[in-house]
C-alpha cells in the first residue's frame, strides 16, 4: 500500500489489489489552523493578544482571519466570482453627490443629484476612486475596513481645521486596539495598530494612531477609524456572513484536483486479458528447442520479457483516444486434449459515471450552500442548479430584489468615512455621497423608441 498527496488536504491510498481509495482530510490550510477555525464554541474576542508589546484585539483565533479567508477564496472556483458580482451590483454606476429630498406628492424620499464643484475638487485632491474601490472590497470580505485620517496644520496655529484626504488601510495591516476600559465595546476602542500582522511585525514594526472622534475630528493629525457591520454577540470585528460556508468552499475547492488525479493515474485496471495457459506453454517449449544451454531461470525470464513486450503492445492498442477504431485480432485453437485455448479480453466497469455523478452532487451542493452564505441569489451568480440556468426573468426579479433589500446598509458603512469628512469640512451644505443606481425596467416596459436608442 502506498500514499499520494492530491491536494494539500486531499490523499489517494493505492491498495495492493489494485484499487484506490480517496481521503478528504479537515480543511486545514496550514499547522497552524486548529480545529476551533470554524468553531464558534470559543470567542477570539475573549483575550488580547499581545504582538510587539502591543495589547490588541485578535482577529481570528490566530489573529490572521483576513489571510484565512483571503487563501481560502484563492483556490476557490466561485468565491471570488460570487464577491465580485456582488461589489459589481453594490457599485452600480458609481459614486454620486445627492441631497435628501421628501416629495409630498408620493410620500417617498429621493435623492436629488448635486454639482458642487468645490467637493469635487476635494475629492480628487486625493485618490478617491482608490478609496471606494479597497473600501467595498474590503467590506464585501470581511464586512468591515479602516480609513486612515489625514486634517491640515491650521489647527496648530489656531486657524480653521480641515479634513485633507482620506486612506484605506487594508485589514490584514490593522488591528483594533485591547480597550482600557472593562466593557468591551468597538466604540471603547482609543487606538489602531498598523504593522504586518501576517508576519507578527516582525520587519514592518507597528504603528499607533488614535481613534478617530468625530465630535473632535481635529485633536489629532493623523487618526484612524473602522467602520463596520456588527455582528450579532461580538463586541468588535464582524464575522462576514460566508464564514459557515468556508468548509463548503475548501471542499469544492478539492474536487477537481480529485477527478484529475484519478483521470491521470486511474482508479484501477480498465481491462481484464484472458490468455490461454496453452499459448505460453507452447511459447516455452519453443524456446527450450531454440536455447537447449540455457537454465530454466533463463528461460523463464525469457517468457517474461515476451509477456510484457506482448502486453505492451495490447495496452497501446486498447489505451488513449488517439487509438480508437484499432482492433485486435487473435487466434483460438484446441490443446491435445481437445481444450478451447481462447484470448479474451474484458472491460472493467470502474463506476467511473457513478463516482464522477457523486462528485459533481457535492460541487454543486457545495456551489449552493456558498451562494447561499454570500448572500447572492444563484440566478444573479451565474450558477446552473438543478441542471437548468437561471432566465431573464428570473436575473431581473433577483436583481431588484437584491437592490431593494442588500445594498442600502453596506452602502451607508462604505461610505461613512465619506460622508462625515463632508459633514466636517462643509457643515451648511447637507450633501451626501452613495452609489448612484439606474432603475431596472422590464423589456416589455421599455417603449420602441428608447429600446432602439439603447441599442445604437
Amino acid at each position: 500500500m502506498k500514499t499520494k498527496e492530491i491536494t494539500e488536504n486531499a490523499r489517494a491510498v493505492h491498495l495492493s489489489d489494485g484499487s484506490v481509495y480517496t481521503i478528504s482530510m479537515s480543511h486545514q490550510l496550514d499547522d497552524r489552523w486548529s480545529t476551533q477555525l470554524f468553531s464558534f464554541s470559543n470567542s477570539w474576542e475573549s483575550d488580547p493578544a499581545i504582538v510587539m508589546g502591543k495589547r490588541i484585539v485578535p482577529y481570528g483565533h490566530n489573529n490572521d482571519l483576513p489571510s484565512v479567508i483571503r487563501r481560502i477564496m484563492d483556490n476557490s472556483n466561485i468565491g471570488p466570482g460570487i464577491l465580485q458580482r456582488k461589489i459589481g451590483l453594490q457599485y452600480g454606476e458609481g459614486p454620486f453627490l445627492y441631497r435628501d429630498h421628501f416629495d409630498r406628492e408620493t410620500g417617498k424620499i429621493i435623492r436629488v443629484p448635486v454639482q458642487h464643484g468645490e467637493i469635487k475638487a476635494w475629492l480628487q485632491t486625493w485618490d478617491f476612486d482608490r478609496y471606494i474601490e479597497i473600501a467595498t472590497t474590503e467590506f464585501m470580505h470581511t464586512q468591515g475596513f479602516y480609513t486612515r485620517w489625514y486634517r491640515n496644520k491650521g489647527p496648530r496655529i489656531g486657524g480653521k481645521g480641515k479634513v485633507v484626504k482620506l486612506e484605506p488601510v487594508l485589514n490584514t495591516w490593522a488591528r483594533l486596539g485591547w480597550p482600557d476600559h472593562p466593557e468591551k465595546r468597538l466604540e471603547n476602542v482609543k487606538k489602531i495598530y498598523v504593522g504586518d500582522f501576517e508576519n507578527n511585525c516582525l520587519h514592518s514594526g507597528i504603528s499607533t494612531y488614535h481613534a478617530f472622534d468625530k465630535r473632535d475630528p481635529f485633536r489629532n493629525p493623523v487618526s484612524m477609524s473602522y467602520h463596520n457591520l456588527y455582528s450579532f454577540a461580538r463586541a468588535f470585528y464582524p464575522v462576514p456572513s460566508f464564514f459557515g460556508t468556508l468548509k463548503w468552499l475548501a471542499t469544492a475547492s478539492e474536487i477537481p484536483d480529485i477527478i484529475k488525479y484519478l483521470t491521470d493515474n486511474g482508479i484501477s485496471a480498465a481491462f481484464h486479458i484472458h490468455s490461454p495457459q496453452g499459448y505460453w506453454d507452447d511459447k516455452r517449449e519453443k524456446l527450450l528447442q531454440r536455447f537447449p544451454e540455457e537454465t530454466e531461470a533463463q528461460i523463464d525470464k525469457r517468457v517474461s520479457e515476451i509477456k510484457e513486450q506482448l502486453f505492451r503492445s495490447i495496452a497501446n492498442a486498447l489505451a488513449g483516444k488517439e487509438n480508437a477504431g484499432k482492433f485486435i485480432e487473435t487466434v483460438d485453437f484446441y490443446d491435445i486434449d481437445g481444450n478451447l485455448c481462447e484470448w479474451k479480453i474484458e472491460p472493467i466497469d470502474q463506476k467511473i459515471k457513478d463516482f464522477i455523478e457523486a462528485q459533481v452532487k457535492v460541487s454543486e451542493k457545495a456551489d449552493s450552500a456558498a451562494t447561499s452564505g454570500m448572500g447572492l441569489n444563484p440566478a444573479l451568480a451565474n450558477l446552473i442548479t438543478n441542471n437548468s440556468f437561471s432566465g431573464g426573468s428570473q436575473q431581473l426579479y433577483a436583481a431588484k430584489f437584491h437592490v431593494l433589500t442588500d445594498v442600502n446598509i453596506p452602502e451607508r458603512i462604505i461610505f461613512e468615512a465619506v460622508n462625515q469628512a463632508i459633514s466636517i469640512n462643509w457643515p451648511e451644505e447637507n450633501v451626501k455621497m452613495g452609489f448612484y443606481r439606474k432603475i431596472i425596467m422590464k423589456e416589455e416596459d421599455v417603449s420602441p423608441a428608447n429600446r432602439v436608442a439603447a441599442q445604437a
